[in-house]
């Protein structure tokens, strides 16, 4: 298991994504980093929902943008 990334620390893509995003060319890469964003947040909002099912829609987009933002606003 790798070790948590630092603050400080750039991380690179692997060798293998990195020839995979190479051969889709940039309309593809960029179809498919929308697409993880999308899931990604997804993902977030049904965790929201299940942890505080009685908040209002606008309230479960607002913590759903603060996990994703991370505090970079």
């Amino acid at each position: 298991m790798r070790p948590a990334p630092r603050p400080d620390q750039i991380e690179v893509v692997d060798d293998a994504i990195a020839e995979i995003l190479r051969h889709n060319g940039g309309a593809k890469s960029v179809e498919m980093i929308a697409s993880a964003w999308r899931f990604m947040r997804d993902v977030l909002d049904r965790q929201v929902r299940t942890k505080h099912p009685s908040w209002p829609d606008d309230q479960v987009a607002a913590e759903v943008r603060r996990r994703l933002l991370n505090g970079s606003t």
